[in-house]
């Protein structure tokens, strides 16, 4: 069941757009920090006093700067007005969450102060929780992948079919090809194709210069798999649509065989799909390719400093702790929806599924699973001048019922299996 996928725009943008949208954005945030016990005794900004008192207050971040002793100070603002709040360097893990908190990014703050300052004690995020982890009742497997890459001169053909050799029941024995065909779902998170003109000289580096043979060639792939798995499919940059987010369904103009294929549903970048428990509570899953996910890396010193690339789960948990895909305005092209923002996490998924960093990588945050897939393209260029590490031909396979999950390696094939 696709819950969220997100439609093209139907009008012209205007500055009263950018405006609501992030109007929309405080309003959900708040009502999400105002049932935070933390913030009792929450006031608008226009109602702070005049003489010192302890207070809470939810706001948005405006501005932020570090003084010349080493201090934050906040700029924030609510729907009524601005205050500034000061963390000193004495307040320990306040402190430390202090220097990651970005602008834009909206908050509690629980403090001593007047309408001149606030003294920060306490930072508090709108955070994702799940009180329990969902299961199904049927023994099914989902497969996790994204970044094919198809067209590239680094996709690996050999090794993508290795994988599909093995969905099919072709690879392992007996108990390893039981396992294949318990799966299910086949989630496809974004840059299934190299595209065309993604960057300058990117024409050096395609085997296939045309991005509609690219997808004639993608669903040639996906044709081979069996017609039991359901394959849901979202865009990434490298995809035939905007750039900008929420991303619509790669179209039938650019991607017409892929329509053809009837186990094969095309949605947005982000989009919810839920499968299905006979009546009961499904499982959520999240999919966002992660256009955001560098930016994050450069603006929090300790993914910078912690070599975030190497970890992408460590970049979503930072998404999942603001409720939101790409809180930073500059993070992302994004495109101002009709009614809501788009790239804020409304509802709690059970997995939340990105991809972008060609790295595989599994944790769990408050209960919600987090998986980051792999790719299918050795190093290009592009990685290597910046330092990126890429790990091909892994794949997350989540068992439904019993939550546990494997990283199955298909980088390897035998001599047999290659013939």
């Amino acid at each position: 069941k696709i819950t969220n996928s997100l439609a093209n725009l139907t009008k012209k943008l205007e500055v009263g757009d950018f405006v609501r949208y992030f109007k929309s954005r405080y309003s959900e945030m708040k009502i999400l920090l105002q049932e935070r016990k933390e913030l009792e005794g929450l006031v608008s900004i226009n109602k702070l006093s005049e003489q010192r008192q302890s207070l809470s207050i939810v706001a948005m971040v405006y501005a932020k700067r570090v003084t010349k002793p080493k201090n934050i100070l906040f700029e924030v603002e609510d729907l009524t007005g601005r205050a500034t709040v000061l963390v000193t360097r004495n307040k320990g893990d306040i402190y430390e969450k202090a220097k990651e908190v970005l602008v834009d990014d909206i908050i509690g703050i629980k403090g001593f102060g007047d309408r001149e300052i606030i003294f920060a004690n306490n930072i508090i995020y709108p955070d994702a929780f799940l009180d329990e982890k969902s299961r199904l009742d049927r023994d099914e497997r989902a497969a996790f992948i994204s970044d094919i890459h198809i067209g590239s001169t680094n996709f690996l053909e050999k090794n993508f079919l290795h994988f599909i050799n093995w969905l099919n029941g072709g690879v392992g024995n007996e108990r390893q090809r039981e396992e294949a065909k318990k799966v299910k779902y086949l989630l496809i998170t974004g840059d299934c194709v190299d595209g065309v003109g993604i960057f300058p000289g990117q024409e050096e580096l395609l085997v296939i210069k045309d991005v509609r043979q690219q997808y004639e060639k993608l669903a040639e792939y996906l044709d081979k798999i069996r017609k039991d798995i359901r394959i849901i499919i979202c865009p990434g940059q490298h995809d035939a649509v905007r750039v900008a987010e929420p991303q619509p369904a790669i179209t039938k103009e650019y991607a017409s065989p892929l329509y053809d294929l009837k186990n094969v549903v095309l949605v947005s970048n982000p989009t919810m799909v839920e499968i299905i428990n006979n009546g009961k509570r499904g499982i959520k899953i999240l999919m966002y390719h992660g256009a955001s996910m560098s930016h994050y890396v450069n603006e929090i010193e300790s993914l910078r400093l912690g070599k975030a690339h190497d970890n992408p789960s460590k970049v979503v948990r930072e998404m999942l702790k603001r409720r939101h895909l790409a809180s930073m305005h500059s993070a992302v092209t994004y495109i101002p929806t009709e009614k809501y923002d788009s790239l804020m996490i409304r509802e709690v998924p059970d997995i939340i599924n990105t991809a972008d960093f060609h790295k595989p990588d599994v944790d769990t945050y408050n209960n919600i699973l987090i998986i980051c897939s792999s790719c299918w393209q050795s190093i290009t260029p592009f990685e290597e001048k910046v330092g990126n590490n890429p790990e091909p031909c892994k794949v997350p396979i989540f068992n439904l019922k019993t939550r546990e999950i494997k990283i199955l390696d298909f980088s390897e094939i035998s001599e047999e299996e290659e013939k």
